[in-house]
């Protein structure tokens, strides 16, 4: 079968349409973004000119290029863990919990394990998954059976997290004291994770595990009948539900998936810097991942972008807070990104949802006006032929032609 070129016309302005709509949002979110920062640094009688010059002088060092991808690890796996729930239309904000509580048991459980440290990374990996799932799992249940709503009760079981691990950290129970650090028992040099060495330092190989949960998102959502599914259930709850999708089934799912992701939240830290989960472990993870799963737009690529600027963000605002800028600043900048991109993003849908509407009438008015008339005309009915009363020789006939016995003018 072949398709003549007046097909594929439409269908390459298409592709232009929406090659240019990619490029215009991010365009546009930044050309936004990089004005309202420079308006705000100029009305605090900042020179905005040279503090961009060394941002970008110092974020492009070697040592700072190391710290950044460190940093933006678990920024993305957060990321990842929230967008999971987007996709679905789940609000989980409660990753900051799940990967809090999921470390601190895949520590202590890591901590007490007496078999080789091969075997350890895989059961430590796997423990901070399942303690995730769980904890995002009730949620999911309450959800689906009860209808509560998963902000509430994943903000509660933030809170129920937190006071677990300060009761569970404690020296005597699951935690040991040294000097003013309360945390768990150091894992052995031979369960930490590998790492790669370079002239200007070491990058986590837990970038691997960022890499392939990144690389298993994109594939779960996108190109299978699962994530179709998950989908459909975000886009719109009764069409699925009309398609034979369980909807409960799927809100369960989807907040056990992103609770497994959130496991994975604290994993670099444990296993590549800290080895041990103690009361100055980092937290609000979670919360940055909210706000690059909406920079990335939920991509997986996107949203490994977005872990790197604000990883960039936060390495170069300490260098500027040193020459003399307001240690704020940076968080300004973090929020302008973010509100820019996301306004700027729904302009540019609605403008080409607009665009796609005017060419749809367009063409349907081109082909409506180039079709003959007389194809769409109504055919006219014939006139059936007149009859003279009493010609059909019925001897009930009437004078009026009546062919109706009950008439009364019929004899």
């Amino acid at each position: 079968m072949t398709t003549s070129p007046r097909t594929w016309q439409p269908l390459r302005r298409i592709d232009r349409e929406k090659l240019l709509l990619g490029f215009a949002a991010p365009a546009l979110a930044l050309a936004t973004a990089f004005v309202i920062i420079s308006l705000v640094m100029s009305l605090t009688g900042q020179n905005p000119f040279l503090a961009f010059q060394i941002m970008g002088d110092y974020g492009t060092k070697a040592d700072s290029q190391v710290w950044i991808i460190n940093k933006a690890i678990p920024y993305y796996l957060s990321a990842v863990a929230v967008a999971i729930g987007f996709r679905m239309n789940l609000f989980n904000i409660g990753v900051d919990g799940q990967y809090q509580v999921a470390a601190f048991f895949a520590a202590a459980v890591g901590g007490y394990l007496t078999f080789s440290g091969t075997l350890r990374i895989p059961f430590i990996l796997l423990t901070a998954m399942a303690v995730g799932a769980i904890w995002a799992g009730i949620a999911g249940f309450l959800k689906a059976t009860r209808g509560v709503s998963e902000v509430i009760s994943t903000i509660m079981l933030n809170a129920i997290g937190g006071a677990l691990i300060g009761y569970l950290l404690h020296d005597g129970r699951l935690a040991e004291r040294t000097q003013n650090i309360v945390h768990t028992p150091y894992l052995p040099e031979s369960t930490m994770f590998f790492t790669i060495q370079t002239d200007a330092g070491r990058i986590y190989g837990t970038i691997v595990i960022a890499i392939v949960a990144g690389l298993a998102y994109w594939y779960l959502l996108g190109r299978t009948r699962f994530g179709f599914d998950l989908r459909s259930v975000g886009e719109s709850e009764s069409a699925a539900r009309a398609g034979g999708v369980s909807v409960k089934r799927m809100v369960i799912t989807a907040m056990v998936l992103s609770g497994a992701m959130a496991g994975l939240v604290g994993m670099p830290t444990l296993l590549n810097d800290s080895g041990t989960f103690g009361n100055n472990f980092p937290g609000g993870i979670g919360f940055m991942g909210i706000a690059i799963a909406l920079l990335g737009r939920n991509h997986a690529v996107g949203m490994a972008f977005a872990a790197l600027l604000w990883a960039f963000l936060e390495r170069t605002g300490g260098r500027l807070n040193f020459e003399g800028y307001n240690q704020e600043i940076v968080g300004v900048m973090q929020g302008i990104i973010v509100l820019s991109v996301v306004i700027a993003y729904e302009l540019v849908r609605r403008w080409g949802l607009r665009r796609q509407q005017r060419m749809v009438g367009a063409q349907l008015a081109a082909r409506a006006a180039a079709t003959p008339a007389a194809v769409g005309a109504p055919v006219p009915m014939e006139k059936p032929p007149a009859t003279t009363p009493g010609a059909t020789g019925d001897r009930r006939a009437g004078q009026n032609g009546s062919d109706d016995p009950t008439d009364p003018e019929v004899p």
